[in-house]
Protein backbone atom coordinates (compact mmCIF):
# COMPACT_ATOMS: atom_id res chain seq x y z
CA UNK A 1 0.00 0.00 0.00
CA UNK A 2 1.48 3.44 -0.90
CA UNK A 3 1.40 6.62 1.04
CA UNK A 4 -1.70 7.71 -1.17
CA UNK A 5 -3.82 4.48 -0.39
CA UNK A 6 -2.54 4.81 3.35
CA UNK A 7 -4.18 8.79 3.46
CA UNK A 8 -7.36 7.88 2.00
CA UNK A 9 -7.70 5.00 4.20
CA UNK A 10 -6.92 6.94 7.08
CA UNK A 11 -9.48 10.07 6.03
CA UNK A 12 -12.09 7.47 5.41
CA UNK A 13 -11.83 5.74 8.72
CA UNK A 14 -11.59 8.78 10.89
CA UNK A 15 -14.46 10.48 8.50
CA UNK A 16 -16.10 6.88 9.71
CA UNK A 17 -15.84 7.56 13.26
CA UNK A 18 -16.90 10.90 13.18
CA UNK A 19 -20.48 10.13 11.55
CA UNK A 20 -20.86 7.13 14.45
CA UNK A 21 -20.27 9.75 16.80
CA UNK A 22 -22.93 11.84 15.35
CA UNK A 23 -25.26 9.33 15.02
CA UNK A 24 -24.55 8.05 18.88
CA UNK A 25 -24.88 12.01 19.57
CA UNK A 26 -28.44 12.25 18.20
CA UNK A 27 -29.89 9.57 19.10
CA UNK A 28 -29.10 10.48 23.05
CA UNK A 29 -31.86 13.54 23.08
CA UNK A 30 -34.19 11.24 22.06
CA UNK A 31 -33.47 8.69 24.84
CA UNK A 32 -33.66 11.16 26.90
CA UNK A 33 -36.52 12.71 26.22
CA UNK A 34 -38.48 9.07 26.21
CA UNK A 35 -36.88 9.08 29.52
CA UNK A 36 -38.68 12.36 30.51
CA UNK A 37 -41.75 11.13 28.94
CA UNK A 38 -42.28 8.25 31.07
CA UNK A 39 -41.44 10.31 34.47
CA UNK A 40 -43.99 12.75 33.89
CA UNK A 41 -46.49 10.16 32.71
CA UNK A 42 -45.53 8.56 35.99
CA UNK A 43 -45.57 11.74 38.06
CA UNK A 44 -49.24 12.53 36.61
CA UNK A 45 -50.72 9.08 38.10
CA UNK A 46 -49.30 9.57 40.78
CA UNK A 47 -51.12 13.51 41.34
CA UNK A 48 -53.78 11.83 40.24
CA UNK A 49 -53.55 8.97 42.39
CA UNK A 50 -53.10 11.86 45.77
CA UNK A 51 -56.19 13.73 44.69
CA UNK A 52 -58.53 10.80 44.62
CA UNK A 53 -56.94 10.09 48.33
CA UNK A 54 -57.40 13.62 49.40
CA UNK A 55 -60.99 13.29 48.39
CA UNK A 56 -61.95 10.63 50.20
CA UNK A 57 -63.42 10.56 53.76
CA UNK A 58 -60.47 10.12 56.25
CA UNK A 59 -61.18 6.51 58.72
CA UNK A 60 -60.90 7.64 62.05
Amino acid sequence: MNNSQQDDLQKYLEEKAKQEQEKKEEQEPELLSAYDACVLKESAKIHELIAEAQKRPKDD
